[in-house]
């Protein structure tokens, strides 16, 4: 009897003297897979929305409108893996075959650590503008911002295809996986690039937005305010700041942190399956977490252009106005 439920439990088997353990697939609730299509959902229309601004309504593009199209980019490109990411999730199973797995890592890959480098970015740009008020730098010129995002995508296109090309789908007690915690044969990857790539960047991203963020409110506490153009500059900034450290806070530290606690403990405790599947669970739901910076994101174009504020309030309007007819024509 206690062979049988150890076995249920998790598998284990010896190669070369080392023993694997294999802990049991857990499903996750429905809740996150229903979560996490609402937030890729909402993500996809207010940021198809926010280029249809910048194209359409938007005729002169200024450097600062350039990063926020291309990290608009960055929020669309993700979002239709949504209900796919939802499956896995809900079922513990991929069925969708080997190249979805790997496009869904790419874009993964893309979206997070694009959207990290863009806002950073978006900060140093603000910080250029404002403190140093200098018209004749380079972040104002946008030939040069222009260049600056083309590096971005392609240093991501770059580490997105290695990790696409050397991670795959692997059969795990009758369970697809993809990119899982219980591929036990790409742990060595997984830790490796998590704490000598993706970690680094991140904090270094972190770090340099929370410098730029801060000389800028120190600007900003200098500011006359005694006259309307000051405060509604100042009012403006800090909701600014606010909110692009809320998106690194609130967005991408737990699925980063959550991913290297999982990483450490699937290394160096493999046999402890219970604290595993929490953290399996808890990485899926920073994953929702994660999406949510598409959703909010667009709050930072409002912030930082008028004309996309009025559009935005403009169609809202439309939008009720159509609501309201058609309900009376119903009745």
């Amino acid at each position: 009897m206690d062979s049988k439920m150890n076995s249920a439990e998790f598998s284990s088997n010896t190669t070369s003297g080392d023993i694997s353990v294999v802990c049991p697939m857990k499903p996750q609730h429905i809740s996150i897979s229903v979560l996490i299509c609402l937030t890729f959902l909402v993500g996809l229309l207010l940021n198809v929305f926010s280029l249809w601004v910048f194209t359409c309504k938007t005729p002169e593009w200024t450097s600062n409108t350039v990063f926020q199209v291309h990290l608009a980019v960055s929020d669309v490109i993700i979002c239709p893996m949504g209900p796919f990411m939802a499956v896995y999730y809900h079922t513990a199973n991929w069925p969708f075959g080997k190249a979805l797995c790997q496009l869904k890592i790419a874009l993964m890959t893309f979206h997070i650590y694009s959207s990290i480098l863009f806002l950073t970015l978006i900060s140093i740009h603000r910080y250029v503008v404002v403190v140093c008020y200098n018209q004749d730098s380079y972040m104002n010129r946008k030939n040069f911002v222009q260049k600056l995002c083309f590096g971005v995508w392609l240093l991501v296109l770059v580490k997105g295809t290695v990790l696409a090309m050397i991670l795959d789908t692997s059969t795990v007690n009758n369970h697809t996986l993809c990119l899982s915690i219980h591929q036990d044969q790409y742990t060595n990857s997984y830790f490796i690039a998590n704490f000598s790539v993706l970690i680094p960047g991140l904090l270094l991203a972190f770090t340099v937005s929370v410098i730029c963020y801060s000389l800028l409110v120190r600007s900003m506490s200098r500011l006359d305010t005694s006259h309307d153009s000051g405060q509604a500059i100042k009012k403006k900034s800090c909701k600014m700041v606010t909110v692009c450290l809320a998106i690194f806070v609130v967005c991408f530290t737990p699925m980063n942190v959550v991913c290297s606690v999982g990483l450490v403990v699937k290394k160096f405790f493999p046999s402890n399956c219970s604290l595993l599947l929490k953290l399996e669970t808890a990485y899926y739901v920073s994953w929702i977490l994660a999406g949510a910076n598409c959703c909010l994101d667009p709050i930072i174009y409002c912030f930082s252009c008028q004309k996309f504020t009025k559009t935005f309030r403009i169609s809202l309007r439309r939008i009720g106005l159509r609501l309201k007819i058609a309900q009376d024509e119903s009745s």
